[in-house]
């Protein structure tokens, strides 16, 4: 019998909600699973991932296999780094204190990246909301007639007048 970690998917048309199960890999999707471990919501920014990291781990040593989706699920809640660490331990490389350890800080850091992108969200979500009140009153219309500019003629350059000393030439004949 072969075992997966896979999503299990709920929710209403177009508003999807997951399980983190481990079933069987000859079962439906949604159909018969061993246990859950924990719950996604991708329509959240970031996503709302709870899982339980010790159930998660059991499995994985067990020989669950994580489908492509939860395999990313996973390692952004750092079970598989965890697991990394772990086998660290068992190789002996380090002890399990030092292996937490990473893994704590590792955590802290990640968690405030978390919470560093929710406030982005959330600001720009708010910045989003402003922007189409402030068009809006851009442009309502004006209640005052503006008035449009006469055009000016342009001043006509004085040209300096010839002198005629010709009598001839300034008074027509009569003959």
């Amino acid at each position: 019998m072969s075992v997966k970690i896979r999503l299990q998917r709920h929710g209403a048309k177009k508003r999807p909600y997951y399980f983190i199960v481990v079933a069987n890999s000859t079962s439906r999707r949604d159909g018969k699973f061993i246990e859950k471990l924990g719950t996604y919501n991708p329509l959240t920014v970031p996503a709302t991932i709870q899982i339980n990291r010790e159930r998660a781990m059991h499995w994985l040593h067990q020989g669950a296999q994580p489908t492509h989706t939860a395999n990313r699920i996973l390692s952004f809640k750092g079970v598989l780094y965890l697991k990394h660490l772990m086998r660290g331990v068992k190789l002996g490389l380090f002890d399990e204190q030092t292996a937490l350890d990473k893994f704590e800080a590792w955590n802290g850091s990640h968690e405030q990246l978390v919470a560093a992108r929710q406030d982005s969200h959330k600001k720009a979500k708010a910045a989003s909301k402003i922007q189409p009140m402030i068009k809006k009153v851009e442009e309502a219309p004006v209640a005052v007639a503006v008035e449009t500019p006469v055009a000016e003629e342009a001043p006509v350059a004085e040209t300096p007048a010839v002198e005629n000393t010709d009598e001839s030439a300034a008074a027509p004949s009569a003959e």
